[in-house]
C-alpha cells in the first residue's frame, strides 16, 4: 500500500494535467488548402452552375470572403506574397523562375513562423510554385520534408499518369510510340511535351488515376499520424486542378451539359484600352491541340480567338476540373472530421488566383483585370460563427489572419491586415483598397505577354468597392521614387455601371475627380513603400 501525502497528491495531478495538456494543445491546428488556378466559380459565390458541395459545405462552416483579391495573377508569384504576407515588390518574385530565397534569402514564410511557435509544419502537393523555390521545396518551411506523391496511392488499374498529367489511350500509345522511335536517345516530359499536349481529357477512370486523388489519400493518412502527436500541426495540402489541362474523370464531366456551358459575353478590347494591359493567351497556346484552331479563325491583336465550340468544351473542362478538385478537398474534410480534429483546426482555403475563360478574349490569368485578379478565399475557425462579407481583403492577410486566430503574436513587418474583424462582424472594413500588379514587356508586339522580372513596365491595379484604377509605369517599382513622366497608361473601371469592364473611363468628364483621387491614392501609396 502506497501512502500519499497532500504535498504528494498534489504533485501526481499536477503531472497529469501536464500530461493531459500535452495530449491536447491549447494551440489550434491549421488546415491550408491551395488551389492552383481556381476562379470564385463555386456555389458558394453564387455560381449556380458549379457543382462543388465540399467547399459549400466548408464555407457553411466558416467565412466566405467575397472580394478578395491576389497580389500578382500568376502561380509564383501570388504564391510567393501569400506564403510570406509580403506583395512582390518585397518578395522580389515577379516571374516563374527567379527563386524566392536567392534574391530575399532571410524572408519568413507561415509555416516557417509557425514552427517556431511549436508547430509540426507539414506540406502535401503544390505550395508554393516549385519553379520559384530550392528543390525541397522551400526547405525552411517545413518540420518534416515536404511529402512527395507515393506512387503506391495511384489507383493499380491505371498506373501513374503519364507526362505527370495524362491517362487516356491514345495519348499513351503516342508517348509511347515516340519513346520507342528516339531509340537510345532519351526523351524527357519536358521534351514530349512540346508536341504531345492536349488541353483536356474526359476518360473513364478513377480518382486516383491523376495526382489530387493520390495525393488526397495520402494526406487522409498524413492526418491521421499527426492526430497521434502531442504538437498543433500546420498540414499544407495542395491541388494541381483546375489548372490546365484540364483533366479529370469521366463522372465530373457527366456533371454538366456542354451545350449549357456559359460563353464570356464581353469578348473585346475595351473601349479606350491600354494595349499593354492585354496579353495573347500564350500559356493556352502552348497546349499541343490549340494552334490547328487558329487557321481557321481570325485573330484579334490581342488574347485568342477560339470557336465557339471549343470555348464551351474548355469552359466545360475548367468546371469538371473544379468539380474533381472539390471532391478531393471532401476527402479531406471528412478525414479531419472521423479523427476528431475539427474542433480544433482552423481551416483556410484559396485558389491562387482567377482566371479568364474568354472574356477581353483573353484566357488563363495574367491581366490586372477583374476576371484574374479577383480570387476565392474561405476561413473557418473554432466558435467564430459562418458568414459572408464583401468587404475587401488580400493575398497578404492570411498570414496576420492565421496568427490572430491561432493566439500566436502578429509578425510585425507584415503588409497584411488581420481578416479576423471580418469574421466576426462582416460588414466591417480593414482597408479601402485591395492592390495587385503585372509586370510587362515594353514591346507591345511581344508574343507571350507572360511574366518575366526584367520586364520593363509594371502595372499597378487599386481596386476599390466600386472601382478599379490602374497605373502602367516604365522602369518602376515601389521601391523607387515614382515619376509622372514614366506613366505609359492609366485605366479606370466603373464596376457599378460596367461589370465587363467595356469601357475604361478614365478620360470622361463625369469620373475626373474619380481617377484624381485614386491616382492621388495610389501615389500616397508608392510614397509609403520608397525606401530612403
Amino acid at each position: 500500500m502506497i501512502l500519499r501525502t497532500p504535498l504528494i497528491s498534489f504533485l501526481i495531478l499536477a503531472v497529469s494535467g501536464l500530461s493531459s495538456f500535452a495530449q491536447k494543445p491549447d494551440k489550434p491546428n491549421v488546415l491550408f488548402i491551395a488551389i492552383d488556378d481556381l476562379k470564385p466559380l463555386l456555389g458558394c459565390y453564387g455560381d449556380g452552375l458549379a457543382k462543388t458541395p465540399n467547399i459549400d459545405r466548408l464555407a457553411r462552416m466558416g467565412t466566405v470572403f467575397k472580394s478578395n483579391y491576389c497580389q500578382q495573377a500568376v502561380c509564383g508569384p501570388t504564391r510567393a506574397s501569400i506564403m510570406t504576407g509580403m506583395r512582390p515588390d518585397v518578395t522580389k518574385v515577379w516571374d516563374l523562375k527567379t527563386k524566392m530565397r536567392d534574391v530575399n534569402p532571410d524572408i519568413l514564410t507561415i509555416p516557417q513562423y509557425f514552427a517556431s511557435q511549436g508547430y509540426s509544419t507539414q506540406a502535401i502537393g503544390k505550395i508554393y510554385d516549385p519553379r520559384c523555390v530550392d528543390e525541397d521545396l522551400d526547405k525552411p518551411s517545413w518540420t518534416v520534408p515536404h511529402y512527395k506523391t507515393d506512387k503506391s496511392y495511384y489507383a493499380a488499374s491505371t498506373g501513374q499518369p503519364v507526362l505527370n498529367y495524362y491517362q487516356a489511350k491514345d495519348t499513351k500509345a503516342l508517348v509511347e510510340k515516340q519513346r520507342r522511335a528516339a531509340g537510345e536517345k532519351t526523351l524527357t516530359d519536358q521534351m514530349l511535351l512540346a508536341t504531345i499536349r492536349p488541353s483536356m481529357e474526359c476518360v473513364d477512370v478513377p480518382d486516383h488515376a491523376y495526382i489530387d486523388g493520390a495525393n488526397s489519400l495520402q494526406a487522409k493518412d498524413i492526418l491521421a499520424a499527426l492526430e497521434k502527436k502531442n504538437k498543433p500541426f500546420f498540414f499544407a495540402i495542395g491541388l494541381a486542378k483546375p489548372h490546365l489541362p484540364f483533366n479529370a474523370p469521366k463522372k465530373y464531366w457527366d456533371l454538366y451539359e456542354r451545350d449549357k456551358m456559359p460563353v464570356a459575353a464581353f469578348q473585346e478590347q475595351s473601349k479606350n484600352a491600354v494595349d499593354v494591359a492585354y496579353q495573347n493567351s500564350g500559356e493556352l497556346r502552348a497546349y499541343s491541340d490549340i494552334p490547328a484552331l487558329l487557321a481557321f479563325t481570325d485573330q484579334k491583336s490581342y488574347g485568342i480567338t477560339l470557336p465557339v465550340e471549343r470555348q464551351k468544351e474548355l469552359i466545360h473542362g475548367y468546371y469538371a476540373a473544379v468539380s474533381y478538385a472539390d471532391a478531393q478537398i471532401g476527402i479531406v474534410l471528412n478525414a479531419l472530421d472521423s479523427l476528431g480534429l475539427s474542433k480544433n483546426t482552423i481551416i483556410v482555403l484559396w485558389g491562387d488566383h482567377g482566371w479568364h475563360l474568354g472574356d477581353h478574349n483573353l484566357w488563363c490569368k495574367h491581366s490586372n483585370f477583374e476576371e484574374a485578379t479577383r480570387s476565392p478565399l474561405i476561413f473557418s475557425a473554432p466558435h467564430i460563427k459562418a458568414s459572408a462579407t464583401k468587404s475587401l481583403s488580400e493575398f497578404v492577410d492570411i498570414f496576420p489572419t492565421l496568427c490572430e486566430l491561432s493566439g500566436i503574436p502578429v509578425p510585425a513587418h507584415l503588409e497584411g491586415k488581420s481578416l479576423v474583424p471580418l469574421m466576426k462582424n462582416p460588414s466591417a472594413s480593414v482597408k479601402e483598397f485591395a492592390l495587385s500588379q503585372y509586370p510587362r514587356s515594353a514591346n507591345a508586339i511581344e508574343t507571350q505577354r507572360m511574366t518575366d522580372a526584367t520586364a520593363k513596365i509594371m502595372g499597378y491595379s487599386m481596386r476599390t468597392k466600386r472601382y478599379r484604377y490602374t497605373i502602367w509605369v516604365e522602369n518602376f517599382r515601389t521601391d523607387k521614387p515614382f515619376k509622372a513622366s514614366a506613366v505609359v497608361g492609366q485605366e479606370l473601371y466603373d464596376y457599378v455601371q460596367d461589370p465587363l469592364e467595356k469601357v475604361n473611363v478614365l478620360n470622361d468628364k463625369k469620373y475626373a475627380q474619380t481617377a484624381r483621387q485614386l491616382k492621388a491614392e495610389m501615389i500616397r501609396y508608392f510614397k509609403s513603400k520608397e525606401k530612403h
